[in-house]
């Protein structure tokens, strides 16, 4: 095998990337990316072991975030970058390292292959030292202490990367469920890093985040602590997703349900993707006035139903559908393009012509782009993008007209009251939450005619870019209420979330299982599986997941999913109507 990665829902045949990467990675980056998460291990072990005997500075918290957030996929393809983020880490290890022998703090023995020997990483030098508490010579039994595993360039790095990777656990279900929190504390870097840069904090939920990592490669952890954890991660899920929430709604106003453009305008235009909103503000402060439109792209489209947004005349609607498109859509729309965060395709081929329109920032990578750094105060200086704008012509329009969106947990309480009533009166039948992720693959299409076969008496809940299968339908309303209600990016699945026990509560039921709801979740990536585990959580049970279930569940942990938690899969439209009406 060139590599193995098995994160997403496009792995190859369902079982795993092996040659290249399905997103476009390399097997050069795909090591690189184990590596760095090695990396982040190492750190975090150090954090837990320091916790609370000596103050630790939120850098190392954070750089843990950005390490998660880097490897999630389609987030970042440059492997300089990445290579950055590993030295970086490198020394942070090494100066939490010094720390603990200057406390003279025994490391405890699960965490000892993390921490054993600290690795030189400079290009003039290809040494290795090991700590005080370490051990003196290359030990055979694990192969991670070889003395060949140095890091001095990007080579030796690969070649460490190889000893680090998923196989490396030889036990199927401890793998299965170790990859499993991995996946979830990925998709929560997600939810804190963008509450971080909007300056909405909860360490709790850091501290959380640096033990999973640290006790992820800890072998004397049983199959039922593992599925502890696991749970646990979907506790602190819907912590970070209530931290995220609270942290867009109070910086940009409670979403309103709003019809937005999805034509062009005559002014050349620049295309935000991703889900940062404190990029998305920043972006639009500095083209005020300047002739050149904003137009948001995929995940970014909810973006348009928030209040401060909307007094910015220079934002111009929408771009385009999800993610996927984007090879075809970047050349039409003729401007550079900004991600924020994850959602990147490679340009290959034709597509390759807008190389360098494309610019990047936070976790989000691609060799050839140009990145945006901020200063130390958070702020970033698009004048490049803006300037680069300028010289480029108006977008070519794709389509004309609006959808609907900023059905966030707030806009639909506000008319609880009908929703209520419509459920009583049964002109409501059943709710249908198909929030998640979208991707290219032909059995995508199912969500489409899934939602065009629904019956007239249901309404579809939804989040993320699953929606862009069924958001241009014209599926109607009832009594007023659009049966498509689109809470916002996948980062606001948390709406689902709210809106689920608010109708819990109202109804006076004692089980949520027991309300008019089914979940029928598309997954692409890793949120989405911190979404599920989110779910788990709070008790959820029957949530179907498709087109198919994770590659990474091996067959007794998805035994334990489908047991205790009625967690299932997808067939064909018409079987799975049945079942659920």
């Amino acid at each position: 095998m060139s590599m193995f990665c098995y994160q997403c829902q496009e792995t190859a045949m369902n079982k795993g990337c092996t040659i290249r990467g399905v997103c476009g990675k390399t097997p050069e980056t795909a090591k690189l990316q184990d590596l760095l998460i090695y990396m982040a291990k190492g750190v975090s072990a150090y954090c837990n072991i320091l916790e609370g005997k000596t103050e630790l500075s939120g850098d190392k918290y954070k750089w843990v975030i950005n390490a998660l957030f880097t490897t999630i996929t389609n987030s970042n393809f440059d492997d300089e970058a990445i290579m950055a983020e590993i030295r970086k880490g490198h020394a942070y290890k090494k100066e939490l390292g010094v720390k603990v022998n200057e406390l003279g703090i025994t490391i405890p023995d699960k965490y000892l292959q993390f921490l054993q020997c600290t690795y030189h990483i400079t290009s003039e030098d290809d040494s290795i030292d090991f700590d005080e508490k370490g051990i003196s010579a290359p030990n055979e039994n694990n192969p991670l202490l070889d003395r060949a595993c140095n890091i001095s360039s990007k080579e030796s790095m690969i070649e460490f990367g190889e000893k680090v990777g998923v196989l490396r656990t030889e036990n199927e279900d401890i793998r299965s469920l170790r990859e499993l929190i991995t996946y979830g504390l990925k998709g929560m870097s997600a939810y804190v890093e963008h509450a971080m840069n909007l300056g909405s904090e909860n360490c709790k939920i850091y501290s959380f985040m640096t033990r999973a990592l640290a006790e992820l490669d800890n072998d004397t952890l049983s199959v039922d602590e593992l599925v502890a954890l696991t749970l646990e991660t979907g506790k602190y899920g819907v912590e970070a997703m209530a931290l995220l929430d609270g942290a867009n709604t109070s910086t940009y106003g409670n979403p309103e349900a709003t019809q937005v453009n999805i034509g062009v305008k005559n002014n050349p235009g620049i295309l935000i993707s991703g889900h940062d909103l404190k990029d998305l503000e920043q972006l639009l402060e500095q083209t005020k006035g300047t002739g050149v439109d904003v137009y948001t792209h995929s995940e970014m489209l909810p973006a348009n139903s928030y209040p401060a947004f909307k007094k910015y005349d220079n934002l111009a609607g929408n771009y385009g559908g999800s993610w996927w498109h984007q090879t075809k859509e970047f050349i039409s729309f003729n401007g550079p393009v900004l991600f924020t965060s994850n959602c990147i395709v490679p340009p290959r081929g034709q597509a390759s012509e807008y190389i360098d329109r494309i610019y990047t920032t936070n976790s989000a990578g691609l060799t050839g782009a140009k990145h945006i750094l901020k200063d130390k105060d958070g702020k970033k200086d698009f004048s490049a993008i803006i300037e680069h704008a300028k010289k480029c012509a108006s977008p070519i329009e794709i389509e004309t007209g609006t959808v609907t969106g900023g059905f966030a947990h707030n806009q639909i309480l506000a008319v609880a009251d009908k929703v209520v009533e419509a459920v009583k009166s049964g002109a409501i039948k059943k709710f249908f939450v198909m929030g998640g992720c979208d991707a290219r693959m032909q059995d995508r299409k199912y969500y489409t005619e899934f939602a065009e076969k629904l019956p007239k008496d249901t309404v579809i809940l939804t989040a993320g870019c699953a929606k862009f299968r069924y958001n241009k339908l014209d599926l109607g309303d009832i009594g007023g209420i659009p049966r498509v209600l689109d809470a916002g990016q996948c980062n606001d699945s948390y709406s689902l979330a709210v809106v689920a026990m608010k109708l819990q509560e109202v109804f006076g039921l004692d089980d949520i299982n027991d309300l008019p709801i089914v979940f029928n979740i598309g997954w692409y990536e890793q949120k989405a599986v911190l979404v599920l585990l989110a779910l788990l959580h709070l008790g959820i049970k029957n949530v179907h997941v498709g087109p198919t279930l994770p590659a990474f569940l091996s067959p007794n942990v998805t035994n334990v999913l489908v047991e205790k938690f009625g967690v299932g899969t997808i067939s064909d439209v018409d079987s799975d109507l049945a079942k659920f009406l």
